[in-house]
């Protein structure tokens, strides 16, 4: 299998040494970037499966860094956080953060982490994967991992990407919240976790409205999301007097 590569982006050395240390064993090939400008330099280079990216930054904040990351590329990126920060984390998402971890951190949850969101982006390998699916204006085709709205192209972040193909594939059904986090996202509903909302408020925004108006995602209290169908027209009696 080939080695995957991660980019570690953090101000603190140690940290990112100890993480080389845990990381390589774990069969990661590791490299570290100090400083905003240069973890975005090696982001954009092409040569990382995974960005590991720090908010707190010296030269350009980890919220520019991702902004400019995903002007450019869709390479995954998990970002670090100050634990109980949650504006930080929503920030992040919204940006197009594909998943974040609060500091301090085990090392094993971060390697848990990164090997979810790599199968995420992980190509698909069996046949009815591989199916597009189109529902009004949109299609979704897993293998190139594409969506276009009305055949125009929308840039989704990989957990957009999971979470949207879920709901499509379910469409007009509602799908359970923790089932979206472990197939979509990779891992358990966490108490208090707010990145599903933050996933599906974004597909919303970037999707836009329906044709026919209404919503194309629909929140179930207690239960899920539900994609929604879109409404059937002339219906019988529709213009009778």
């Amino acid at each position: 299998m080939e080695e995957k590569r991660i980019l570690v982006v953090d101000d603190d050395t140690e940290l990112c040494q100890l993480l080389t240390e845990y990381l390589e064993p774990e069969g990661f090939g590791v490299v570290s970037a100090h400083d905003g400008e240069s973890g975005l330099s090696q982001a954009l280079s092409g040569q990382s499966d995974l960005v590991i990216l720090d908010v707190m930054l010296p030269k350009a904040n980890g919220f520019e860094v991702l902004h400019k990351i995903r002007e450019a590329s869709q390479v995954p990126v998990i970002m670090l956080t100050a634990r109980g920060d949650d504006v930080d984390r929503i920030v992040g998402l919204e940006i197009g953060a594909d998943d974040y971890l609060p500091k301090p951190f085990l090392a094993r949850e971060l390697v848990a982490r990164i090997r979810a969101v790599l199968r995420r982006t992980r190509p698909e390998t069996h046949e009815a994967s591989c199916v597009s699916i189109t529902l009004d204006d949109v299609t979704l085709v897993p293998d190139s991992r594409a969506v276009r709205v009305a055949g125009s192209p929308v840039r989704l972040t990989d957990a957009e990407f999971g979470v949207l193909h879920m709901l499509l594939a379910n469409a007009g059904s509602v799908v359970a919240r923790d089932d979206i986090y472990r197939q979509a996202l990779g891992r358990e509903f966490p108490p208090e976790d707010r990145s599903l909302a933050v996933h599906v408020s974004n597909l919303r925004r970037k999707l836009g409205a329906p044709q026919g108006g209404g919503t194309r995602i629909k929140a179930i209290r207690g239960e899920g999301y539900i994609y929604c169908r879109p409404e059937p027209t002339g219906a019988l009696g529709e213009g009778s007097s």
